[in-house]
């Protein structure tokens, strides 16, 4: 059975073309609050970016299924010398629309990736108490749940599908999936990285969340798309996906990214809402278009205009 990608290019506070309880897991890195070379001055100030992940927090609880897992991969973030509890904030929210905190797993990247900065150097020239300060070579996966998970939905899948999602153990222990520290390598700023000018994660750590938490089949969400990271590992593990994406701009680099590869039987739509600076009052209504198998084009790619 082939598997369907769906990218929305609209505002992930409401996410009104997903259906109640219809997503299985969540895997998401939201844009770090006006990190300076990634999201410089994104937002007006803080309280902005808390209301963003509120709004969302609450939308997921009504899109996610009972049980099920949503997962943020963020950190604290320091803006012009200020630093900003992240971490704390989003599992308050979270809390705050319902969730379980189950887990937080820390992803460290190489001690290589950060030399000795004007922050962390300020010791060397002032070798004395109170000036330090260090560099970060580590950020969060925080793990929410929707409720508590009913085991017994593993007799209710087919034996394919069962088969097809078992965990490798040899992985599990040889990649230490089962401690709450990942050593992964970071996505390395390379000329020739199809995601260049953008914060994307490694496809490492959507392919562990996506083969710990989700069975083969389902459907996986990521509100901050970016890139399309979430939805490539999605697709070569054989779970739907839906995506949210405010830059339209990022429309070429996501097709290239889940491009029919490798005997994938997969479809890939494009959702597009009114831009925002068409009102309600003066925008035609019409039926939202249908989603379902029979609308398949060829190509696999297809776009659709949504009107809000």
């Amino acid at each position: 059975m082939g598997t369907v990608h769906r990218v929305v290019f609209g505002n992930c506070r409401t996410m009104k073309e997903i259906h109640d309880e219809s997503i299985q897991l969540m895997v998401t890195s939201p844009p770090y609050y006006n990190a300076p070379f990634d999201y410089p001055n994104l937002f007006k100030n803080y309280g902005e970016f808390l209301r963003l992940i509120d709004h969302l927090a609450r939308d997921l609880y009504r899109v996610l299924a009972p049980g099920r897992v949503a997962c943020f991969v963020t950190d604290d973030m320091l803006v012009k010398g200020e630093k900003y509890p992240v971490v704390a904030d989003i599992t308050r929210l979270m809390l705050d629309a319902g969730f379980r905190y189950r887990d937080r797993i820390v992803w460290v990247k190489p001690k290589g990736y950060v030399r000795i900065s004007r922050r962390s150097g300020v010791v060397i020239q002032h070798p004395y108490p109170m000036y330090y300060y260090p560099d970060n070579i580590q950020e969060s996966i925080l793990i929410f749940q929707k409720g508590r998970f009913d085991y017994s939905h593993l007799q209710e899948l087919d034996p394919k599908s069962l088969s097809e999602s078992k965990i490798s153990i040899d992985d599990y222990h040889n990649q230490e999936w089962y401690l709450t520290v990942w050593n992964i390598t970071n996505v390395l700023p390379l000329r020739e990285r199809l995601e260049k000018g953008i914060a994307a994660f490694p496809e490492e750590i959507p392919k562990r969340l996506i083969k710990l938490f989700s069975f083969h089949g389902e459907t996986v969400l990521d509100p901050f798309l970016g890139s399309g990271t979430t939805m490539r590992v999605a697709q070569e593990l054989g779970r739907n996906s839906w995506g949210y994406e405010i830059d339209r701009g990022l429309k070429k680099i996501i097709a290239q990214k889940l491009e029919y590869k490798h005997g994938l039987d997969s479809r890939v739509e494009f959702l597009f809402r009114r831009a925002p600076k068409e009102s309600r009052a003066s925008a035609p209504r019409r039926q939202r278009p249908s989603l379902s198998h029979r609308d398949a084009v060829t190509p696999r790619l297809r776009c659709l205009q949504l009107f809000q």
